[in-house]
């Protein structure tokens, strides 16, 4: 059974004595370590050879602050401060990797790529002190004139974008609603080389400008399918019989939207010719009385240019099966042709044009019959003339009509 010796100062060689102290002024152990590590008897055995055969200042603090919470920190040899910058590159090299992971992981599983112009806003705005672009580029594993190019072409770019927000603020000036296909059509059109761009760009710089146009839906009904007159069969339904227009005043569809006033109700009735969408004939009134609607047809027949078989459609309503609009097919000839029921999808396209002029002209409540009239008439004209229609491969429906 081992039995404790007690040692003495003498039982220790000098050179056990300096190779402890170096040990702990290297920094490879504590003083306590070494205390514990080689069995050194007394607490402050260790730190009597420190102070008498060390290098460094062991008499500023006493040796209970020294192993305390609270101890001042002592001065670093130069291989302890050699020890604690490899301590510190390698957690930095760790910690590089861990990043460069991060940045792969979301490329690959997320598809978010490292983007030029972010970087760039960090050396910009001095977010990492002691960066430079030549530490940038080679952190990015690219040239300097590479980085200075691809700053170039951001500035272009956005020099680009406010151009075209320019125009299209212009072309929206008349046509408030005009949908973003529509204005790439119009954009490649433009002389200006600089106007001209894809469409998911376009896409992206009305999305960054807030000038994406948002759908609106309103639904108010204007039609009264349950009356006593006669109801013509549909003629543009599919089936053996079907009549498909193959040029204009062949097929024209009608209907009747609603218009909101400031100051009560008016409507508008549409006759639209189904191969050109040009709109033919219109009638703004304040009442759902068949006169009325009359009008507009009578305007689209004063219009007429051909003499070629002509089919009007519609839905059932009670001021189409009238007496006095029929008599209007009588006698100019015109083949009647209605939806089966109450189906807005057999009149679709009458349907759409009521949309197209709703939502992206008559944005505004007109003040009384007298504004709305003259709306009508101006939103027509620029529906004819000056809005591509992409069922027309983005041919205004007048260039359309007029081409026959």
């Amino acid at each position: 059974m081992n039995q404790y010796v007690k040692r003495t100062q003498r039982d220790y060689p000098l050179s056990f004595k300096l190779a402890v102290v170096e040990q702990v002024e290297k920094g490879e152990m504590t003083y306590r370590q070494a205390q514990d590590h080689y069995g050194i008897q007394g607490n402050s055995t260790v730190m009597k050879w420190l102070r008498k055969y060390g290098v460094l200042d062991w008499l500023s603090s006493s040796p209970v602050r020294k192993c305390g919470v609270n101890m001042p920190k002592m001065p670093l040899t130069p291989e302890q401060r050699i020890k604690e910058l490899e301590q510190q590159l390698a957690e930095s090299e760790v910690k590089a990797q861990f990043f460069e992971a991060v940045v792969k992981v979301m490329n690959t599983e997320f598809g978010a790529t490292l983007n030029k112009k972010a970087v760039g806003h960090i050396i910009t705005q001095a977010q990492t002190p002691g960066l430079t672009v030549t530490c940038v580029c080679r952190f990015m594993g690219i040239s300097r004139q590479a980085w200075y190019q691809s700053l170039q072409r951001e500035r272009g770019k956005a020099i680009q974008a406010q151009n075209i927000i320019g125009q299209v603020t212009a072309i929206r000036l008349q046509q408030p609603r005009l949908g973003t296909r529509k204005l790439h059509y119009l954009l490649q059109q433009s002389p200006e080389p600089a106007l001209h761009v894809g469409r998911d760009r376009l896409f992206e710089i009305l999305r960054c400008s807030r000038l994406l146009v948002m759908p609106k839906r309103a639904y108010h009904k204007t039609t009264n399918s349950h009356h006593r007159f006669y109801r013509h069969p549909n003629l543009l339904k599919s089936g053996e019989n079907q009549i498909i227009a193959s040029q204009p005043e062949q097929v024209w569809v009608a209907d009747i939207t609603y218009l909101p006033l400031r100051k009560g109700t008016a409507y508008v009735s549409l006759v639209t010719d189904a191969w050109s969408r040009k709109i033919v004939g219109y009638h703004v009134h304040e009442s759902l009385h068949t006169h009325h609607v009359v009008r507009a047809f009578k305007m689209a027949l004063v219009n007429r240019r051909t003499c070629s078989p002509l089919v009007h459609h519609s839905d059932r309503g009670i001021q189409y099966c009238s007496t006095k609009y029929q008599e209007l097919h009588e006698r100019h000839g015109v083949i009647c042709s209605m939806t089966d029921g109450y189906d807005c999808y057999q009149n679709a396209l009458a349907e759409r044009i009521n949309g197209i002029l709703k939502m992206e002209y008559l944005l505004v409540k007109p003040e009384d019959i007298v504004q709305a009239r003259k709306m009508v008439r101006e939103s027509v004209e620029i529906y004819n003339t000056r809005r591509p229609h992409l069922s027309l491969k983005y041919k205004t429906p007048d260039e359309v009509h007029q081409a026959f």
